[in-house]
């Protein structure tokens, strides 16, 4: 028998080889084309180290492609075939253009660092208005800042058409009606900033970063904006002391929406060639850690998935798949019978061995819950009953539930909301969280009237799994006791100490409803530190989340 199978073994070896190598031979004309593949990338010239790294990364992936990268203005028409990079200014390209988001932009507002108002600044921060007032008309620090002196404050602006719109729409004013003094490059716009301590000026972040790209420049500092014009820049608004906490702040909400923009990539239409997808999709994924590096925001985990979506679907009626030749269908059964064939010798050489084994139910390859995977952005407020808060500039206050909730939940196919205008007191139950028809109830972090719902929840409520948590929110609340009873609240520093003891509690929880439930038991993959599986309620019955509700949710309220 022994030999019998290896004589089969071997001449089903033999037979794929002969396979593979006619089927190399037949498609050696489509291998050629395909290695033969070029790609043109053309970029605006602020994008040029970038592209450059995004270039050679996919370049090393793809040794065969020939990848051709310049610089071009933005004012030319675009070219078919070609694919074109740009940080926010799409539409000055002549011609239709199809564009995805690869990153995000901010503009920022800078001063000097020999500014003798800058502790007052970095306190107060400036409103869109104060700056709306520098830009267009001749300000004294003194009508800025109580107690400064009076002192004319000279106002710089690059010449970039995509800075001076973001400028004018955050300011609500007209790029026509500005008297700041346009300065040709960011390079000597820091310098004459650098030069003037009464000064401040408008460029992109990325023209601020020191060399390591970890932090600005030392003759400059960023000034901060009241973004909820209260006088201050509150603990949880201070974004400011380096480039990854002003991206992180931008992201989630903490930074004017009018001074951020978008870097696309674009074409005339939808590319054809595979190349370009193929190198889109590697931006869109591998190439945000570069991203980040260079001062720009990433996108988030919802944008990278309708990149993908984008990018990865359904081929053109043009160019429908190719039928599978004979030599392919040929090819699949020679190797399917080759694998059966070992198949059937591992079974009757090893039979002993598998009928004494360990029995597949009892093993499971899972997905861990770790404190590493709970999404905590700074800038937000935390409450003990798994929810945060973040106050807008016109005093509203959103509220979401966290991610830690919805880990241990699993997906929530189901939101039971309050109507709008509803009065709640902190400590009432203000929503339910429903899971397959197993519900946690979750309760309000402040006091309050509801002003308005999420919308997308009202046609989607499973959207809410996916959504990070600035367009998350599910209540838009106007509060009435909130700076009583936010004192209770963590920041992110003492959410990451305090969702330890959370974890800790969870395990204690489980363990607790193991005694009496097999199925809790493998929620926790013991081979590995007694940790928890992800979406640990997700699988448990009605009684379990009974019981989760009661002794864990409830004993936080």
């Amino acid at each position: 028998m022994k030999n019998l199978f290896s004589a089969l073994l071997v001449l089903t070896f033999l037979l794929a080889g002969k396979a593979c190598m006619c089927r190399e031979k037949n498609d050696i004309e489509t291998l050629g084309l395909k290695q033969a593949q070029s790609l043109q990338i053309v970029c605006s010239p602020e994008l040029h180290n970038i592209s450059s790294v995004w270039a050679n990364g996919f370049g090393s992936l793809q040794p065969e492609l020939k990848i051709e990268l310049s610089c071009q203005p933005i004012d030319t028409p675009l070219v078919k075939g070609f694919l074109y990079l740009s940080s926010g200014q799409s539409d000055l390209y002549a011609g239709p253009a199809w564009k995805i988001a690869i990153g995000h932009s901010l503009v920022v507002p800078v001063t000097s660092s020999k500014n003798p108002f800058l502790n007052e600044i970095k306190k107060l921060g400036l409103t869109a208005s104060q700056f709306a007032a520098i830009l267009t008309g001749k300000t004294n620090w003194h009508e800025l800042i109580d107690g400064a002196a009076s002192v004319q404050v000279q106002c710089f602006i690059v010449d970039n058409k995509d800075v001076e719109d973001k400028v004018a729409t955050f300011t609500k004013t007209g790029p026509g009606s500005f008297n700041a003094i346009k300065i040709k490059s960011a390079g000597e716009l820091i310098s004459r900033i650098g030069q003037n301590q009464n000064s401040i000026g408008f460029c992109t972040l990325t023209d601020v970063l020191n060399a390591g790209k970890n932090g600005f420049l030392d003759q400059i500092n960023i000034i901060p904006v009241d973004k909820n014009r209260n006088g201050r820049i509150d603990s949880f608004e201070n974004i400011y002391s380096k480039p990854e906490a002003l991206t992180r702040g931008a992201w989630i909400g903490k930074y004017p929406r009018e001074l951020c923009g978008g870097i696309y990539a674009l074409s005339v239409e939808k590319p054809t060639n595979q190349a370009a997808l193929d190198f889109m999709a590697y931006v869109t994924v591998n190439g945000q850690d570069s991203m980040k590096n260079a001062g720009y925001s990433i996108l988030s985990s919802a944008e990278k998935t309708a990149n993908m979506l984008l990018l990865t679907g359904p081929v053109p009626e043009s160019q429908p798949p190719a039928a599978p030749t004979l030599s392919t269908i040929g090819l699949i059964l020679i190797i399917s019978f080759a694998i059966l064939a070992v198949f059937i010798f591992l079974f009757f050489r090893y039979k002993p061995v598998f009928s004494s084994g360990i029995e597949s139910d009892d093993i499971e390859i899972t997905m861990a819950l770790k404190e590493n995977t709970i999404a905590a952005p700074k800038g937000l407020l935390y409450d003990k009953t798994h929810t945060w808060l973040f106050m807008e500039q016109d005093g509203m206050v959103k509220i979401g539930v966290d991610d830690f909730l919805k880990h241990v939940a699993g997906e929530i196919t189901q939101l039971k909301m309050l109507p709008s205008g509803e009065k709640i007191r902190k400590g009432e139950k203000i929503l339910a969280i429903v899971n397959n028809g197993k519900q946690l109830n979750i309760y309000s972090p402040v006091s309050g009237f509801i002003r308005k719902l999420n919308s997308l929840f009202a046609e989607n409520p499973a959207s809410i799994n996916t959504l990070p948590y600035t367009a998350g929110w599910v209540y838009e609340i106007e509060p009435v006791n909130w700076e009583r009873e936010t004192g209770y609240m963590f920041m992110f520093e003492k959410y990451a100490v305090w969702i330890k003891d959370e974890f800790s509690r969870l395990k204690d929880f489980l363990a607790m409803s193991a005694s009496t439930n097999r199925a809790v038991y493998q929620q926790i993959v013991l081979h590995d530190g007694g940790e928890l599986k992800d979406n640990v309620l997700a699988g448990l019955s009605p009684e379990v989340w009974e019981d989760f509700q009661t002794h864990f949710i409830d004993t936080s309220k």
